[in-house]
């Protein structure tokens, strides 16, 4: 019997969206700013997260002689919610070569789907309405101008990758190569900066966690730790919780105290994870491919440059016309800023300190790198989303101001 991977639906990803109030101000630098999730991927954990930077950035956007408007914008990781695919995992269908199995998106399907998702983002709403497609373009008539990614987590090596196909994408194109569709929108994509948050960069396999997975994904298949394991566990409490006699205060306070004491939204993100029928299955089986890709970097270093850089690689043309408008000082200050900025815990239970150490060595000795290192010394989890996403949204807001020039 054979696998293949459930289809998606994209129009069916659960988001979360912040805009700002000054979408429609033309005279303003559109940006928009993504959050790609960790595993499990639900967005729902970054919601307090989210608010919080909505409400530092509509400050910031108030002020006189601000010239930007921030739009935030964050979507599930694929596989988190049964109506985002079909069929469901497991499932048996008829093939060419005979049945086979649908099985849940790996780390490689999650990346080719933000990078989709984000060429969707970017365009402007078509005449006469929506396309039918997941992106809420609102009155929107042309593209952003500048997109920042925040990632967590694995979240954060899926957005190393997309700046990396990016870059690829545009040296291809000044070589004259013919690009697929795909990375011919890749191209247009106005990628400013990326924000790591708690990254899971190189060899995750070697973290703590990380040791007891791949022990796991060796020894046990997803699929008999999820049906045979977790997902009766799962069930049960499920089938509890679901009793009519149950207040809501109830339910919501049980899973609380199952979980730790979370609060109340982190709360509601679990039991929305627990009742989806195949998002168990989705996070062990995403989690035991991240033990075997998340290994030796691979990225281009010319990735990790400025993006006075990346305009040699396009062409002539597209130099003299920032030129024109930046003027040289201008450009060479903007090519001393950060590209990449890194916020590590000082101690990670994802993330072996060797690995981490060596990765922030690599990034120390590359000359032309736009690398910002951050080490927290405060003792901030790696599930900062949990209780503490107004601290981390502090230190994120500070970092979009500098990234914007405010």
């Amino acid at each position: 019997m054979g696998t293949k991977t459930a289809k998606l639906r994209p129009s069916h990803v659960p988001a979360l969206e912040f805009p700002s109030r000054f979408g429609d101000d033309k005279a303003r630098k559109q940006c928009l700013i993504v959050m790609i999730p960790g595993n499990p991927g639900l967005v729902a954990y970054y919601e307090p997260f989210l608010a919080t930077l909505r409400h530092l950035l509509d400050e910031k956007e108030s002020q006189p002689g601000c010239r930007h408007a921030f739009h935030i914008h964050g979507r599930n990781l694929l596989g988190f919610a049964d109506e985002d695919h079909e069929p469901a995992f497991g499932t048996l269908t008829d093939g060419p070569e005979g049945p086979a199995a649908a099985e849940p998106f790996n780390l490689e399907d999650q990346i080719r789907g933000v990078c989709e998702h984000l060429c969707r983002l970017n365009q402007p709403a078509p005449p006469g309405g929506s396309d039918g497609n997941d992106v809420h373009h609102g009155d929107r008539t042309r593209p952003f101008d500048e997109i920042i990614l925040m990632g967590h987590s694995v979240g954060a090596y899926i957005t190393v990758e997309v700046f990396h196909r990016h870059y690829l994408a545009r040296k291809a194109q000044q070589n004259r190569q013919q690009l697929p569709p795909s990375h011919d929108a890749l191209t247009t994509l106005p990628l400013k900066s990326a924000i790591l948050l708690f990254p899971t960069l190189t060899h995750i396999a070697r973290s703590p966690r990380g040791q007891v997975m791949t022990f796991l994904a060796n020894h046990i298949s997803p699929y008999n730790l999820n049906r045979l394991v977790t997902r009766p566990a799962a069930d049960l409490l499920l089938f509890l919780l679901d009793l009519p006699f149950w207040p809501a205060w109830l339910r919501a306070g049980i899973v609380r105290r199952l979980t730790g004491g979370f609060p109340e939204h982190a709360a509601a993100a679990t039991e929305q994870f627990l009742r989806q029928r195949d998002a168990i299955w989705q996070a062990l089986h995403m989690g035991a491919d991240e033990m075997r890709k998340i290994g030796e970097e691979r990225w281009e270093e010319g990735m990790w440059e400025g993006e006075g850089d990346l305009r040699e690689v396009v062409g002539e043309e597209e130099k003299e016309e920032e030129n024109g408008n930046v003027g040289a000082a201008g450009a060479d200050d903007a090519d001393k800023k950060a590209k990449f900025f890194l916020f590590f815990a000082e101690k990670d239970h994802w993330v072996a300190d060797e690995a981490r150490a060596e990765f922030v060595e690599r990034r120390r000795n590359h000359e032309k790198g736009r690398t910002r290192v951050v080490v927290d010394e405060a003792g901030l989890p790696h599930a900062f989303c949990i209780h503490h996403s107004e601290t981390v949204a502090e230190k994120v807001h500070a970092w979009i101001q500098e990234i914007a020039g405010l």
